[in-house]
Order: C-alpha cells, then sequence, then structure tokens
C-alpha cells in the first residue's frame, strides 16, 4: 500500500531546501514549482506525524532561498553575460529572459523582492542581478526580504489550511494531491526541456553535415580532376 508518511519522511525537510535553493542557485532549478511545494510542505507539517517541525520549516526555507539567490548573482557577476548565451538559459526561452528584463526596467532593485513569486523570473533574477553588477548591499536586502516573505509566508499559508477540519479529516489525500501538482509539472517541464535539448541536437548536426558537404563540394571545385588524355595513336 501506498504510504505517505514514507514518502514525505524520506523526501524531507534537506530536499525540500535543497529544490528551493536549485530554484535560484542553479539555472536548472526553473523545472522546479516552489510555490506549490512550499505550500503543501505546510499542509504535511500539521499531518499527525509532521516530517520536520514548523519552526524548521520557517527558518530554513527562507534560508535556502536566499543562498540561492546568493550564489546566482555570483554566477551572473563572475561568468557576465557569457551565461547568457548557455545552454540552460537557452532552455527556458527568449521569453523569460525578456520578461526578467522587462520587471528591472519597471521596478528596479524591488525586482528581487517581487521575483520570488513569479516563476522562471525567479531563476533568472539573481543572475541578471549580477550580470548588471547591483549594488549587492541593496540585492541582499531585498533578497532577504523576499525570501522570507515567499519562504515563511507560502509556507504558514499551507499549515494555516491544515487547521480546516477538512483537509484534517482527508490529509492524506491533500499531501498526496499537493505532490503530485510538484512531480507533474515538474516531470512535464523535464520533458520539454529534454526535448528541446534532443531538437537542438538534431539542428546542430545537421548544420554540421550541411558544412562539411559544402566544403567537400568546395574543395572538388577549386581542384577539378583532369581530363584523361587519349594516346597519340588514337587522336583523331
Amino acid at each position: 500500500m501506498f504510504d505517505v508518511d514514507t514518502l514525505v519522511s524520506s523526501f524531507g525537510l534537506l530536499g525540500i531546501c535543497l529544490i528551493v535553493f536549485c530554484e535560484t542557485g542553479v539555472l536548472i532549478g526553473f523545472i522546479f514549482p516552489g510555490d506549490t511545494l512550499l505550500f503543501t510542505a505546510g499542509i504535511m507539517a500539521h499531518a499527525p506525524q509532521p516530517f520536520a517541525p514548523l519552526w524548521a520549516l520557517l527558518v530554513f526555507i527562507p534560508a535556502a532561498a536566499a543562498l540561492g539567490d546568493q550564489v546566482g548573482y555570483l554566477i551572473g557577476k563572475r561568468v557576465g553575460r557569457r551565461i547568457m548565451q548557455s545552454r540552460a538559459i537557452g532552455w527556458m526561452g527568449p521569453e523569460a529572459v525578456e520578461k526578467t528584463n522587462h520587471f528591472f526596467r519597471r521596478f528596479g532593485p524591488v525586482t528581487v523582492l517581487l521575483a520570488r513569486f513569479i516563476g522562471v523570473v525567479r531563476t533568472l533574477t539573481p543572475v541578471t542581478a549580477g550580470i548588471a553588477h547591483m549594488n549587492h548591499r541593496v540585492f541582499t536586502i531585498f533578497s532577504v526580504l523576499g525570501s522570507i516573505l515567499w519562504g515563511a509566508g507560502l509556507t504558514l499559508l499551507g499549515y494555516a489550511m491544515g487547521e480546516i477540519p477538512l483537509v484534517q479529516e482527508f490529509i492524506h489525500w491533500f499531501i498526496i494531491a499537493g505532490l503530485l501538482t510538484v512531480i507533474l509539472p515538474a516531470s512535464l517541464k523535464l520533458g520539454a526541456v529534454t526535448y528541446r535539448y534532443l531538437l537542438e541536437k538534431q539542428h546542430r548536426a545537421a548544420r554540421t553535415a550541411r558544412r562539411y558537404q559544402r566544403r567537400h563540394i568546395d574543395r572538388h571545385s577549386a581542384h577539378p580532376r583532369p581530363r584523361p588524355q587519349l594516346p597519340s595513336n588514337e587522336r583523331v
């Protein structure tokens, strides 16, 4: 039989913090639906046998989020605009980059706080701030504020939902539903990224083959093979 308690305890606080960190600290973190994860973690913390105490979620989740922001900022500052030509950015698509730039143009440094609540923008914001050499102290202030509001806020919202009698009665089913809303979107995003990568690889191989063919044709055109000469006694 499917044992939710075993699944939750094996995933644990460390797994949640790792995903939260990867959302901004590692560029591939955009595949994880962090908002749903935190909401579900709050419900899980209200279970009869919680996988972690609420205070630990409220401390370590914002800390992991803020640490991920710092790593993303450092990557952007050290690598610079070259990171925007990386494969990971390509997987997100140009619309994600443009959306992040639009937020920075409109809201300036406050984007670091607001981006916490906006999907893929959350992943790109620290890198973009690093590339722009945004003042590190200002970045850190808004990053910490956003991490607390997002990390603690969504977790508390899920925990409060666990207070509802209907949720308490069917809490295992709510946990299963919450886990599915985390796993399924992540799987779909991962599948889309894999498909885009394979398609890009196929196009790259086709371009390489075409370049090779053109060089082969040009080489033969530049050095045409000499026509065979007939023996003198066979010439007309």
